[in-house]
């Protein structure tokens, strides 16, 4: 799998995969996550315009789409019953991970590229989304706590630091 940024041309293609992707969450009982049109048009947009939006490819089909922000998260810096694992250093957040049906692996590609960039990864997901949770915390992402969207709803947050490898010089 390859991952690029997000062009206008891609809108098509990342709203047919946030669609199956709903029609997934919501037939394992997460009726409550991305809902009300989220996310839309002018959301996707915007994340393309602001560089952070992402598309995964695999063998030059759009397969998934995601959101990497490196910098500070509004929505992270009141976390209530919980602590940060490290609350100092810069950080990257994902976001709107979505993949079409059938697709395998996605989210531990999306991961190895978002550590490429950054060794402090922070992410959040609804907590009626089991197969997201699952997702890292088998990729060793602690549970940290609970913090508030935009919108007031709470979502369960998780960080892992990585550190960085040492490259052998010749």
């Amino acid at each position: 799998m390859t991952i690029r940024h997000s062009t206008y041309s891609d809108l098509p293609a990342m709203q047919e995969i946030f669609a199956q992707a709903k029609a997934r969450m919501a037939a394992m009982g997460n009726t409550l996550q991305w809902v009300n049109g989220y996310p839309d048009e002018a959301r996707l947009i915007n994340d393309i315009d602001l560089g952070v939006s992402y598309i995964v490819e695999d063998a030059g089909e759009v397969v998934g789409t995601f959101v990497l922000i490196v910098g500070e998260d509004p929505t992270y810096r009141i976390i209530y019953q919980g602590q940060w694992l490290d609350d100092t250093l810069p950080y990257g957040t994902i976001h709107r991970v979505a993949s079409c049906d059938g697709v395998h692996s996605l989210m531990t590609t999306v991961l190895a590229y978002a550590f490429d960039q950054i060794n402090n990864i922070r992410i959040d997901t609804h907590r009626d989304n089991a197969p997201m949770r699952h997702v890292v915390e088998k990729a060793g992402f602690h549970y940290c706590g609970i913090i508030h969207t935009h919108n007031g709803d709470d979502r369960l947050v998780y960080q892992k630091i990585q550190q960085p490898s040492i490259k052998a010089v010749n």
